[in-house]
């Protein structure tokens, strides 16, 4: 079932979670033990992220290095089938252009499309670690609105090789990022989100947006995104403080601002522990206040701490 008919037919909040495939070397049941607790909360659908190759020097016995390339984190497509087999949820694979040929995305969709996967979220992806800035692969797409266009044209039956007639026709429900805060590499909001606007009518059907930790912000992106003529769901995300640590990693790593007034109770804290119940009250109460508000999911941003996600979300419903 499609993200967009989930939120079009639910009269109230639904919830959704969003996980990281493992690291390569470790098995499925790592998934399973990560979602069977949340899956209790009966999640509309699971999002599962997508990585990009790394490409790593290794030295050789002649003190030569030959660069190899690496993905930390494969399985993607095969994780989805597998999540949709075992729970009968609907996952979510991400699609990014870093690290992907346009014909490497097509094969993919093709076999998203013969699994049953009826949605994908597109976008760009982060620069390689080696990369100050983004580049793309070599006939790979450098934006996310030409990654969407290409998942548009296989939804319309038109294939990278133009000698494909009648080719079947994809049903893919696209959702695209959100950022309250404002995407980083943008000047201004006003730009940000002219490039929203571009995507929505190029075919994206929802939102999801960056963590933040602020509702004033999301609500005020809301009525910015709708000033601006973008009219499709905005879907909240969001994710809990677990440790002080986080207090600079965040903000550096994802480019989001930390509440004056959380930040002053995590630093009160002890222990990590301590952290973590001040980190599932503000979640908590961030989500109470989103759900008043009638926003059409609350999704959730799991990582490796599905357990706050479980007692916060049991609380909520």
């Amino acid at each position: 079932m499609k993200v967009i008919d989930h939120i079009r037919q639910s009269k109230e909040t639904l919830v959704s979670f969003e996980i990281l495939p493992p690291l390569k070397g470790k098995t499925i049941n790592s998934i399973y033990e990560h979602l069977d607790p949340l899956m209790e909360l009966k999640p509309s659908f699971i999002n599962v992220t997508y990585h990009r190759s790394e490409h790593v020097f290794k030295k050789k016995a002649d003190g030569t290095f030959d660069k190899v390339e690496v993905r930390k984190r494969p399985g993607t497509v095969g994780i989805c089938a597998a999540i949709m087999n075992h729970y009968h949820v609907d996952a979510v694979p991400h699609l990014i252009c870093g690290g992907f040929t346009k014909r490497e995305t097509e094969d993919a969709l093709i076999d998203l499309n013969f699994i049953g996967v009826d949605n994908v979220l597109v976008l760009r992806g982060d620069a390689a670690k080696n990369e100050s800035v983004f580049e793309p692969e070599p006939d790979g797409h450098r934006h996310a609105i030409d990654l969407l266009k290409q998942v548009v044209n296989l939804n319309n039956g038109i294939y990278l090789e133009e000698d494909i007639r009648d080719g079947f026709r994809t049903k893919f429900s696209i959702g695209i990022a959100g950022y309250p805060e404002k995407h980083f590499e943008a000047p201004n909001m006003n730009t940000d989100l002219a490039y929203l606007k571009a995507k929505v009518d190029a075919g994206a059907e929802y939102i999801i947006t960056q963590m933040f930790f602020d509702n004033k912000k999301f609500f005020e992106y809301v009525e910015k995104c709708r000033a601006n003529g973008i009219d499709v769901p905005i879907i909240p995300g969001l994710k809990p403080i677990a440790s002080k640590r986080q207090l600079s990693v965040l903000p550096r790593a994802f480019y989001v601002d930390i509440p004056n007034e959380l930040s002053v109770e995590i630093m009160k804290c002890k222990t990590d522990a301590d952290v973590e119940l001040v980190g599932a009250e503000w979640l908590l109460q961030q989500s109470r206040e989103l759900k008043a508000a009638n926003v059409p999911v609350l999704h959730y941003y799991t990582l490796s701490k599905p357990r706050i996600i479980y007692d916060v979300v049991r609380q909520l419903l």
